[in-house]
């Protein structure tokens, strides 16, 4: 059986992370598993949202440590190199909508892989915990970038330091997330707002996360230059113009995503 199952349902890329019984621990193999799928959502045109969730009791719980101990042992650093680090980035220089759907536990690098997606659900019975401290390591994986971001410094030091479990609905109600929902309905809610997505102008929803992106450091001039330099690239897109067109004539518009 796989550790990851990958579907393309219409224009949705569903990507399950299944190793439920050590509640989608990653190890090497599963990371580089993901890291091929997130490229084959890149270079394949017709999947235009990608949707991202566990299987089972959690969505992704810390690193597998039996990697970490014996002869073969791995160590953190390659870990990071090999594993964390190119799925982060892949998700955030993916130019389109990153859904994580976290339908359990999302502890260590799990919480913060999550966090590096664009919309964040989770069920009611979700938590994120930042375990690093619990083992004299620190948050990686975006940790320390997403999270004083996400809430502020002062929350997600303590966070950090105190490796505390924070729960899905107090995770939404500081806009660590974007929603908390209903156990039951999780996959439902997050498969309408992937599929919602990949009907929108993705080619300018993929301009607007880079623009995100690049807001993350830049000062307000240079942003407001680098956002003259995207939304001339959106304005020559096919979306935009079947945009125009669609209103004028009152009809629903066909985006393609180009």
């Amino acid at each position: 059986m796989s550790s990851i199952k990958f579907e393309i349902i219409e224009k949705v890329a569903k990507i399950t992370l299944n190793r439920p019984e050590v509640l989608n621990s990653f190890n090497m193999e599963m990371a580089i598993l993901l890291q091929e799928y997130l490229d084959e959502c890149i270079y394949n045109q017709n999947i235009r949202a990608i949707y991202i969730t566990g299987e089972g009791r959690g969505f992704f719980f810390v690193l597998d440590l039996s990697e970490v101990v014996g002869e073969d042992a791995k160590s953190v650093e390659e870990i990071l190199k090999k594993s964390y680090n190119p799925i982060v980035l892949k998700i955030r220089n993916l130019e389109k909508p990153v859904i994580a759907a976290v339908n359990g536990v999302a502890a260590g690098a799990g919480a913060n892989i999550a966090l590096a997606c664009d919309i964040v659900l989770a069920s009611e019975n979700a938590s994120f915990v930042q375990a690093f401290s619990k083992i004299g390591l620190i948050p990686d994986s975006g940790g320390t970038f997403f999270l004083p971001r996400l809430v502020g410094m002062a929350k997600a030091t303590a966070m950090m330091f105190l490796g505390n479990k924070v729960s899905a609905k107090e995770a939404a109600d500081i806009g660590m997330i974007y929603s908390c929902v209903n156990s039951e309905s999780l996959e439902n809610e997050a498969m309408v707002i992937a599929t919602t997505l990949s009907e929108m102008p993705t080619k300018a929803i993929g301009l607007t996360k880079r623009g995100i992106n690049r807001g993350l450091y830049n000062d307000l001039e240079n942003q407001l230059q680098f956002e003259e330099s995207i939304q001339k690239e959106a304005s020559e897109s096919h979306d935009y113009k079947e945009g125009v067109e669609a209103f004028l004539e009152k009809r629903k518009p066909v985006f393609l995503g180009r």
